[in-house]
């Protein structure tokens, strides 16, 4: 079945379920799944008469509003495919993903948190073939009201004719690469991520949802796919606030949420501080980050059965714990390997290692992606029709999976891929920067942050308030902004030029376990310091 199909199909199910959008800016909206059908079908009609069909791109840079999933379904039902963009991204990002995917449509917000979206639209607006661009919660110039596609009235379609092996998403992530990797997933691929959870954590229609990942991001897709055809009670938030979800989690008593190791932790925070009752939140998945043993058991103390998982945009979830696992395997392992996927951990020769033997990690299986929109990138990406992940784990005698390092040069902060090549890349178009290396230094909260080391050039000094200020004038994303810097005179090089980024990680990890050893004391920081993968490291605030 296509995802348009299974849509049909849950709202004819399960049309009373309901649907809650909360936001921080918006009034709070309760509705069903049949009503969100309806307007997906008579925004699908609008898309229709525009000339929009099977196969059109239709790109939606907006938070997890109501109109963010009305749009996903109505590309759906059309059979286009669908492209979500994390809606913090810039013009830069913009022009670049706009151009690469030759999408026909561009849906985004007014504004948000504050950002006019005028740019953005302009930035659309100068892409070749562009020529449909519809904005949400305010006017635009050169662009039409989002409200403007619903047709009501006989036209409006049924499910499109589409086959399930069609590209259905298309999302754009930072790897190893300077530019994002379009990352291509069928109807196939993402019904088959869902069929695959739903086996291994028997989650039903009857099972309470929340969802804060954003749209831009695979978890994000996954959330909207599952709400809409699983008919499953989800409230949505279109901002990350911890105190807000503590008062959902209660008020709505859900009992199922995910995200990354920052939200579970901010989760508790906020739950201590206020004495709240969230027991009722009996599953919480994590990952997307290094995730702490003892974030895990705190969790556990109080009543929330947290577990990690290990996935990426291209093979979603390949391995998964339950809330069945004992406590030890919740904690310091990445779950075991999910229904249909097969994994192989091998040497660097691409011999299979031994259990409980470090390796890096191919899989295949029904959920992982048909390929990238680069055919170079698939040629590096596959072997002998495996996706080569790129990160090192192992899996124990018990058949649960733990990751221990990582090949690819990323930043993963808070849950987001970070291409340090992207960051150096900006670093080095600043007029006093001779050198530069993007790192990640070890965070407590956000498992890392970004850390710029810079040689200067020549009787120049630089700071970090002008670093900062230098990639907001480029327009990307704010999380790509260093965090940290550190000014040296050389970096450390191989005897072929090559940056050592391994000593450079070395470096700022032996001064955040010196930090820790202050902060905790040597019998907790000896501990952590068996643990490199969970070291992290206090910073300020995000930029």
């Amino acid at each position: 079945m296509t995802i348009g199909e299974q849509i049909t199909s849950a709202a004819r199910r399960f049309p009373a379920t309901p649907v809650i959008f909360t936001s921080d800016t918006r009034p709070e909206q309760a509705t069903t799944l049949e009503q969100l059908y309806a307007d997906a079908q008579r925004v699908a009609a609008g898309l229709r008469a525009a000339g929009v069909g099977r196969g059109s791109v239709i790109a939606v840079q907006l938070p997890n509003w109501r109109e963010c999933v009305v749009a996903h379904s109505a590309g759906w039902l059309l059979g286009a495919t669908v492209l979500p963009i994390v809606s913090i991204y810039g013009p830069a990002e913009l022009d670049f993903i706009m151009r690469s995917s030759r999408a026909r449509v561009y849906i985004g917000a007014a504004s948000w948190r504050g950002r006019d979206g005028s740019r953005l639209f302009e930035t659309a607006a100068a892409v070749p073939g562009l020529d449909l661009r519809y904005s949400v919660g305010g006017p635009i110039t050169g662009a039409r009201d989002f409200e403007d596609l619903s047709v009501t009235g006989p036209g409006v379609p049924d499910v499109a004719d589409a086959d399930a092996d069609d590209v259905a998403l298309l999302v754009y992530t930072s790897g190893t690469t300077a530019e994002p990797k379009g990352v291509r997933h069928t109807h196939r691929t993402l019904l088959g991520e869902i069929a695959a959870m739903v086996q291994m954590r028997q989650g039903g229609p009857e099972v309470s949802c929340l969802a804060a990942f954003p749209s831009g991001h695979v978890a994000g897709v996954l959330g909207i796919v599952r709400l809409l055809t699983r008919g499953t009670l989800t409230v949505l938030m279109d901002a990350w606030d911890p105190a807000a979800a503590v008062t959902l989690i209660e008020t709505h008593r859900i009992q199922a949420s995910a995200g990354a190791p920052i939200h579970l932790a901010a989760i508790l925070d906020a739950a201590e501080r206020r004495g709240a009752d969230i027991t009722c939140l009996s599953e919480y998945t994590t990952g997307a980050a290094n995730v702490s043993a003892d974030l895990i058991r705190r969790a556990d103390a109080v009543g929330v059965r947290a577990f990690r998982c290990y996935g990426s945009t291209e093979h979603p979830t390949i391995s998964s714990g339950t809330t069945d696992d004992p406590l030890d395997k919740r904690a310091g392992t990445d779950g075991r390997i999910t229904p249909g996927t097969q994994v192989r951990i091998v040497d660097d020769t691409g011999r299979e290692v031994d259990a409980d033997v470090d390796g890096e990690i191919l899989t295949r299986g029904p959920e992982q992606f048909v390929g990238y929109t680069s055919a170079a990138l698939n040629t590096e990406a596959f072997a002998d029709g495996w996706f080569r992940t790129g990160d090192i784990g192992r899996i124990d005698d018990d058949g649960y999976l733990r990751i221990t390092d990582r090949k690819k040069d990323i930043i993963v902060r808070g849950g987001e891929n970070l291409s340090s090549k992207e960051i150096e890349d900006v670093l080095l178009a600043h007029p006093d920067v001779a050198e530069a290396a993007a790192v990640g230094a070890p965070d407590e909260r956000y498992g890392e942050r970004v850390c710029a080391f810079i040689v200067p050039r020549a009787d120049a000094t630089i700071d970090l308030d002008s670093i900062r200020r230098h990639f907001a004038d480029r327009g990307l994303a704010c999380q790509k902004t260093p965090e940290r810097l550190e000014v040296v005179t050389a970096l450390p090089r191989t005897a072929s030029g090559k940056v050592q980024k391994p000593t450079l990680r070395d470096r700022l990890a032996t001064r955040h376990r010196g930090e820790l050893a202050l902060h905790q004391g040597p019998t907790q920081a000896a501990s952590d310091a068996r643990v490199p993968q969970e070291e992290s490291e206090s910073r300020p605030g995000q930029p």
